[in-house]
């Protein structure tokens, strides 16, 4: 089978065209001067052009090398030679000169043959007739070279008719041979657009082969691709196959296996259906059990919910006989507590503090405190010293200084719990600066389980109680909050970050257009439920609160701190709730102003501080006398403070107050001071404490 050939070889080939020998130059006599001539048309550019002479008796001779075939590899280099031609044909008719050698018709001939071949005629162009081919004919005689290399005979000079002849016969050899070139031209010029044509045709053909060239090589590589793919996938399935052979195989042991162990399980399963048997009679004697059980337990959740009744009765009734029992001790008392001689203190003289004993002797708890106090002023008539005046005050109890801060809470602890039954409870620390009110509220430094003060321990014991009221359907809730009253501003002692030195911007509303209940704007109220978070709230205020150096004091309290605990209580079952606040107050430093102190700019802020605490002491003991004495009007508002703890002073509230004095003779005078004070508070009474119940 003989290979194909591809299409543009075939034109290529067919396009080739033969070259022709070179032809004879022609001869032409030129008469007078000489002309320089080009070259031939379709001569090769790289030979240069021969100057050809003439003179009188000669006739030139052009020496044509052989012209080279076209060649038809691009269409722009066939319309280049096409114009090139036709210009050296068109040059051939300026020449002013008839003397000019041409070739022969049949050399111009033989250097554009025609193309033969597969190529099919051009067709004509529309409304224009085919050129009738003309065949060159001969160059006349006279024109033609003398055989045997001579030239003619020479006309002489005088045979101008002749030579006339001659001209005119050479002039129409040359048109001739101009019409013959022309036609030939003619000839070349359809031949190069047929060319060109099926250049065209064939750059088409090639671009459709190319690309089916192209598909078809996508195919293939497609199907590489997916052969290589089912050979992986083969390959993967041999794999697989292998796997599961080895799998079959596994199965077939694990089969021999699983039946095997089928034998053993069918005995077990005999086995245990005969326990099965027993233990189905063994169930039907446990089911008339729990039915006789299920009975009983009926009858216990009767008893049960029984005896919680009767247990909430009782709870009522503990309720009930503790709050009479506070009441019994009053609503109002005070308890006295003086506090130890610190190092370096001077040791008061003996008799100057005297705890008498109580009605029932030694045993019986102290509650009255004798003071003695000398005046140098006073003397006898013969000049001795006056003898000491001796103060004696009652109160519901009294402290020495060696009462721990365990005996101070135990008395209070009954209190406390009275704010967990819905009671509001107010404590108050009153006393001169340095007497010990922040020691008895707070306690001392941390780490000292034995001198942590009311607060902490307070709020420990109202922890344990309400756990221990969960079990009987109580639930709690604690809501703390801390602010202190200076110059009669209320300050928040919990505010953080940014908050901090903004307490002007608290105030005290109520919570409601109907409430009675109070709040502070812009203070932190935080839920609290174990001791270590109140820990922090109370190192929290401890460094907020405003303090100062006074004469009794290196870091003496200026202002009244009071921490508020709301409690609220709620039992689900029985639709009962209790709410009621517990206020633990440490009152600013009581002592008076010194008329004959010189007031510096230190001492002017600290007399505005003495008289807002003076101010707001007097108006907290004109609201307690107001309310024992059932006045219509309370002034309530006539201090921040009172206004703030209303709900804690009326009369279904429970009010303590300590009044805490030094135990050394130069401050006997405020310590008289605050001892009167709390005497008058002493003997007012406040009608009956109500629980605040819904």
């Amino acid at each position: 089978m003989e290979p194909q050939r591809s299409p543009l070889a075939e034109v290529k080939g067919n396009v080739q065209p033969k070259v022709p020998p070179p032809p004879a130059p022609s001869r032409l006599p030129l008469s007078g001067s000489r002309l320089k001539r080009g070259p031939e048309p379709m001569e090769s550019a790289s030979e240069p052009a021969k100057k050809r002479t003439r003179g009188l008796g000669t006739a030139p001779q052009t020496d044509t090398s052989r012209p080279r075939a076209p060649r038809l590899s691009t269409a722009p280099q066939r319309h280049s030679q096409a114009a090139e031609a036709q210009t050296k044909h068109s040059s051939l008719f300026r020449l002013s000169s008839p003397c000019i050698h041409f070739s022969s018709p049949r050399a111009a001939a033989q250097r554009f043959p025609r193309k033969t071949g597969p190529f099919p005629p051009a067709p004509a162009p529309k409304n224009q007739k085919p050129v009738p081919t003309v065949p060159a004919q001969k160059p006349a005689a006279s024109a033609a070279p003398a055989a045997g290399g001579k030239k003619p005979g020479k006309r002489p000079a005088w045979d101008l008719k002749g030579q006339l002849c001659d001209v005119r016969a050479e002039l129409q050899c040359c048109r001739e041979k101009t019409q013959t070139l022309d036609r030939e031209n003619q000839q070349l010029r359809d031949q190069l657009q047929e060319a060109q044509q099926q250049a065209q045709a064939l750059g088409a053909e090639r671009c459709s082969l190319e690309g089916e060239l192209a598909r078809v090589q996508a195919q293939a590589e497609q199907g590489q691709r997916e052969l290589g793919s089912l050979r992986a996938r083969v390959l993967e399935l041999e794999e697989r196959l292998g796997m599961q052979e080895g799998l079959v195989h596994m199965l077939q042991r694990e089969q021999l296996e699983l039946q095997e162990e089928r034998r053993t399980l069918a005995t077990r399963l005999e086995e245990q259906e005969r326990r099965l048997q027993a233990s189905e009679a063994a169930l039907s004697h446990s089911q008339a059990e729990a039915e006789s059980l299920r009975q009983e337990t009926v009858a216990q959740a009767a008893l049960l919910a029984e005896r919680g009744d009767r247990l909430h009765g009782l709870e009522m009734e503990r309720r009930r006989l503790h709050n009479q029992l506070q009441e019994l001790k009053g609503n109002i008392r005070v308890f006295c507590r003086v506090r130890p001689v610190l190092a370096g203190e001077p040791t008061p003289p003996p008799g100057f503090l005297l705890f008498p004993p109580g009605p029932g002797g030694p045993s019986d708890l102290p509650t009255r405190l004798s003071l003695s106090r000398s005046d140098d002023r006073r003397a006898t008539l013969t000049g001795a010293p006056a003898p000491p005046t001796r103060h004696d005050f009652s109160f519901d109890r009294v402290f020495p200084p060696k009462s721990g801060q365990d005996e101070v809470f135990e008395e209070i602890a009954m209190l406390v719990q009275s704010a967990l039954d819905g009671y509001p409870v107010c404590i108050f620390a009153y006393g001169q600066t340095g007497s010990g009110k922040t020691f008895t509220m707070e306690g001392g430094p941390e780490g000292d389980p034995q001198l942590e003060g009311l607060i902490p321990r307070a709020l420990r014991h109202l922890f344990s109680v309400a756990e221990e009221m969960s079990s009987q359907g109580w639930t709690y809730s604690f809501v703390a909050s801390y602010v202190e009253i200076y110059n009669e501003t209320v300050r928040d002692l919990l505010a953080t970050g940014s908050r901090k030195g903004q307490g002007g911007e608290c105030e005290i509303r109520r919570a409601g257009p109907e409430s009675e209940e109070l709040t502070v704007t812009n203070a932190r109220y935080v839920p609290v439920s174990c001791e270590r978070e109140v820990r922090a709230l109370l190192r929290l205020a401890h460094q907020n609160r405003a303090v100062a150096r006074t004469a009794y004091n290196e870091r003496s309290s200026r202002s009244h701190s009071v921490f508020q605990l709301q409690i609220s209580g709620e039992h689900a079952a029985r639709g009962l709730q209790c709410g009621a606040p517990l206020n633990l107050v440490d009152l600013a430093g009581s002592e008076r102003l010194d008329p004959s102190l010189a007031l510096g700019p230190g001492e002017r802020d600290r007399l505005r501080e003495t008289q807002a605490i003076n101010s707001s002491l007097s108006t907290l003991g004109l609201v307690i006398m107001a309310l024992s004495n059932k006045e219509p009007h309370v002034p309530y508002r006539n201090s921040k403070l009172t206004y703030l703890l209303q709900n804690s002073l009326g009369g279904s509230a429970k009010m303590l107050m300590f009044v805490n004095i030094s135990p050394l003779e130069e401050n006997v005078s405020e310590s008289l001071n605050s001892l009167r004070f709390a005497s008058k508070v002493n003997q007012c009474v406040i009608g009956t404490a109500q629980a605040n119940k819904r």
